[in-house]
């Protein structure tokens, strides 16, 4: 079915407008990659100063032309850029690339024309990539329509091409995109399109990334991004890729941030800068790399080889100590080397010297390289239901010798059973890896990065996308009258929790003594008591939570020491009352939150509660709403797991209770992301398997008005 951006990736003629003679500048450097990577559409060069342009004809506009145009590459003056493609667009022009630079990147008057190129494609409907990009690079099609010296063609120089599976490269930054594009072609791995966005007026990211998960020459895609403009596109192409099983290897730059997230809530002041991209690669299974080297490093492998069933690796090699540190590698990554058994051991001892070893590491010695040993274990170990994956670690710096035969090793990768990775302790010779290439494979020399692609692999094999959020479970209601104020009390963020279905204890707010009487027989003893009020974030820090009251006369006794603390520490405080509620069991404390994200909308949070939260930090988020499935697999990812699993012969946790709390918390910041800034329970007391959870705090934030206060979600009653 063809895409819409076919006719931008795969011109029939391109028009040059800024093209130059002058073979030191960008323009001329334009007109020579499109000819030396052989584009076999039409070439028109354009400027009004030139009659011809290297034997092309030169035409003084793109009008002139007189002839259809499917995409026109722009490189002159920022200022000249709008009135170009204004010409375009009246002439017809389905496609424009901009490399000129001089947009948004410096703000005021610059940033405008750019707003302008984005109306100006939204009016014509003629799509735009740029500016401040470097174009693209289509090999398939041979369209270089780039400057980049990355796609440059040596004639007396023979491409290494070990993979018949291709890549795809979506880059913001055109420098790391081509970059990626030069690494892969280094190894040996073959691509289908590189593209940079540059400053995205119009086409973007995700758009890009739509065409490569569609696009059939692609196997594997790269990303590399800063942010996400067309986010509703990016999500769309990202959940296509998990349901059609593309790997997408994304790396996010900008973790580090320059600013802190003014925050209500615990949920929203722990999020890091970049924890919403996090939860959505989660939550579509993208594979998160950063670093450029181990990046190409699980492409490599991905365009390579098949996915592993499991995580058991054997590990073969031609030098005991590079095996243990093969071995090493992927232990650390948590995959298992297991010891193999003994009709397994015994095949492979008959192909190696005494002195050699085959329990896993198997170390076949240098004699079993010119014996055969190493490509017989290989073949050994393929057919073998023991292990998953197979990591050859080997010297490949021999100018001369090959350590397998063409005709034994290329059936047995071709056969695709299981990944077998090859990597070479020494740096690899060129001939190795040409000679291999014929074989299908990429010889890789970074071990660190192996280990973690192969961990990668693993993970990426047992994804499944997640089932959609059930909304049916919390029938809409109108919350406006409980969002009277932009941050609520504990007792007002229940009262709204309620009204929307969510199950809490029952409490009263107390604000007279006398109401204490009524308010212990319907509660029951013994109870917890707490001070309300929309002015005290810290309960606990005014001396505003009294625990395990035992008697009526405790209880007056606490009201009025209650309030008194509030006076003294807080005498501009307005206080609402006191909370009065049952003391809860024990259990394992949680806590469960949500908070919107600029970019991606609310998002849900679940992690260790409790007033150690922010210490510990073990929280994980996803894009809001999820199912209680999904859910399920949050807990699961948590460090804190174990102790909802029954840790040290303690009784396991209501986990299926807890989980859809958490989805049901989810689906209703994802209704009311208008009114509902964050919502956090903290701590949720998970009991016993069969027995429920208790949300003890809680707390709300209106989305009318952000407040700077950082919130009391830490303190249990």
């Amino acid at each position: 079915m063809p895409h819409p951006l076919d006719s931008f990736f795969v011109p029939a003629s391109i028009a040059l407008i800024g093209a130059s003679r002058d073979h030191e500048k960008i323009p001329s450097r334009l007109l020579s990659m499109l000819r030396k990577n052989e584009y076999p559409g039409k070439i028109y060069p354009v400027n009004p100063n030139y009659a011809d342009i290297d034997g092309l004809a030169c035409h003084k506009s793109i009008g002139e032309i007189g002839a259809p145009i499917d995409l026109a590459v722009i490189i002159i003056p920022a200022r000249a850029v709008l009135p170009a493609l204004e010409q375009c667009a009246a002439a017809g022009v389905r496609n424009a690339v901009i490399i000129s630079s001089g947009f948004a990147e410096e703000g005021g008057d610059s940033a405008a024309m750019q707003d302008a190129i984005g109306a100006l494609a939204r009016r014509t409907g003629m799509r735009i990539s740029g500016p401040n990009a470097e174009g693209f690079f289509s090999q398939v099609q041979r369209v270089a329509a780039t400057f980049s010296p990355a796609v440059d063609v040596k004639p007396e120089v023979v491409p290494l091409v070990a993979t018949t599976k291709r890549i795809g490269i979506v880059a913001q930054s055109g420098g790391i995109g081509f970059a990626y594009y030069h690494r892969a072609r280094a190894l040996g791995v073959a691509v289908s399109y590189v593209v940079s966005s540059g400053n995205e007026s119009d086409l973007g990211a995700g758009e890009f990334l739509d065409y490569m998960v569609r696009d059939a020459s692609t196997d594997v895609i790269l990303l590399f991004i800063e942010g996400i403009r067309d986010v509703d596109k990016f999500l769309a192409a990202a959940r296509r890729a998990a349901e059609v099983k593309k790997p997408i290897i994304v790396t996010k730059v900008g973790r580090s941030g320059a600013g802190q997230r003014a925050a209500a809530s615990h949920t929203a002041s722990m999020a890091g800068w970049s924890a919403a991209y996090d939860a959505v690669f989660a939550k579509y299974g993208l594979i998160v790399s950063n670093d450029l080297d181990e990046a190409l490093t699980i492409a490599a492998m991905l365009a390579s080889n098949p996915l592993p069933r499991g995580d058991r690796v054997a590990v073969v090699t031609v030098s005991g100590g590079a095996g243990i540190w093969g071995a090493d590698a992927v232990a650390l990554q948590g995959l298992r080397v297991p010891e193999l058994s003994e009709p397994i051991q015994a095949g492979i001892k008959a192909l190696m010297p005494s002195y050699g070893t085959a329990r896993n590491p198997i170390d076949v010695t240098a004699q079993g390289v010119t014996s055969g040993g190493l490509q017989k274990s290989v073949d050994l170990l393929t057919v073998s239901d023991e292990v998953d994956a197979i990591l050859v670690v080997l010297s490949l710096s021999s100018e001369v010798r090959k350590p397998f035969k063409d005709e034994e090793l290329e059936p047995v990768l071709s056969a695709q059973h299981k990944p077998v990775v090859f990597y070479s302790y020494t740096v690899p010779s060129d001939f190795a890896r040409r000679e291999l290439a014929k074989s299908g494979v990429v010889v890789l020399s970074g071990l660190t990065f192996v280990g973690t692609a192969m961990r990668q692999l693993v993970d990426y094999a047992r994804f499944n996308l997640p089932k959609t959020a059930d909304a049916t479970r919390l029938p809409p209601r109108d919350l406006s009258a409980h969002l009277k104020a932009p941050v609520l009390s504990e007792a007002d963020s229940k009262a709204l929790l309620r009204a929307a279905g969510i199950v809490l204890p029952d409490e009263v707010l107390v604000r007279d003594k006398s109401e204490i009487d009524q308010a212990v027989g319907r509660v029951g003893l013994p109870l917890a008591m707490k001070i309300q009020s929309r002015d005290i974030a810290h309960k606990s820090e005014v001396g505003g939570v009294r625990l395990n009251i035992a008697t009526k006369g405790e209880a007056f006794l606490a009201f009025e020491a209650l309030l008194d603390a509030a006076r003294k520490h807080r005498p501009e405080a307005d206080i609402q009352g006191v909370l009065v509620g049952p003391m809860a069991k024990r259990g394992v404390e949680i806590i469960v939150g949500t908070m919107l994200d600029e970019t991606f909308g609310p998002l849900v949070m679940v992690g260790l509660g409790g007033i150690t939260t922010e210490l510990f930090r073990d929280v994980v988020y996803r894009p809001a709403p999820v199912s209680a499935e999904e859910a399920g697999a949050m807990l699961a990812s948590l460090k804190a797991a174990p102790l909802l699993n029954g840790f040290r012969g303690a009784a396991k946790a209501d986990v299926a209770a807890l989980s859809q709390l958490i989805a049901d918390i989810s689906v209703l910041a994802a209704r009311h992301a208008k009114e509902i800034a964050e919502i956090e329970l903290n701590p949720v007391l998970v009991h016993a398997e069969g027995q429920s959870v208790t949300i003890v705090d809680a707390l709300v934030v209106g989305s009318v008005e952000p407040s700077p206060l950082v919130g009391e979600g830490g303190s249990p009653p």
